[in-house]
């Protein structure tokens, strides 16, 4: 399969109708028209958003952990590639690569982008995918930012008990500072339950 159409992660917000589930939105990489909604679970939402905003949790999540497993062995995730939807559920594989030889792997979509985006290994998805599950926007909806530009996700959204106690003691301050004495609340309760 020689056709394929690389993707970057533009997003994660909450499914409005399915409880405790999110949508993971990609777009075309470059200066493309079409969007991808996958839906995804709490936990890889988690995951992804974790990465995405640079947060440090306690403890490292199941796809960290997969990356320190591959960079120990010199393996290298080469590519995701989204090939197939149907049902309502997109089919991916992974390409990993030892240097000498290339090996595919059938994963699950949110697994697979969570590990790609740690890795820093491309996303693509065929044209078949995106003709079935891609939604098109109008001209004037589509942002031509990059990567780097785009606005980060919404860190409030993490469950507060995922962050490790010096990075609530220090969202605990900013929210003091910015006078959110709200969130600040929220956040002494979580530290309280952590025994700080």
């Amino acid at each position: 399969m020689s056709e394929k159409i690389r993707l970057r992660v533009e997003g994660i917000t909450v499914n409005s109708i399915k409880s405790g589930a999110y949508v993971l939105l990609l777009r075309e990489y470059e200066g493309g028209r079409h969007r991808v909604p996958v839906l995804i679970g709490a936990a890889e939402a988690q995951s992804i958003a974790a990465r995405l905003e640079g947060v440090t949790l306690p403890r490292p999540l199941v796809h960290e952990m997969m990356q320190s497993t591959l960079r120990a062995f010199g393996i290298v995730p080469r590519e995701v590639l989204i090939y197939k939807f149907a049902k309502g559920v997109f089919y991916a594989e992974i390409t990993f690569s030892d240097g000498d030889r290339e090996v595919v792997i059938d994963s699950r979509t949110s697994d697979a982008i969570a590990l790609a985006i740690r890795c820093k290994a491309p996303i693509y998805a065929t044209p078949e995918v995106m003709k079935v599950a891609g939604i098109e926007v109008q001209e004037k909806d589509v942002d031509y930012r990059t990567p780097a530009e785009e606005e980060p996700f919404d860190i409030n959204r993490v469950p507060l008990e995922k962050f490790a106690v010096e990075e609530l003691e220090k969202m605990l301050q900013d929210c003091i500072k910015k006078e959110l004495y709200e969130r600040a609340a929220e956040i002494k309760q979580v530290l309280e339950r952590k025994g700080m």
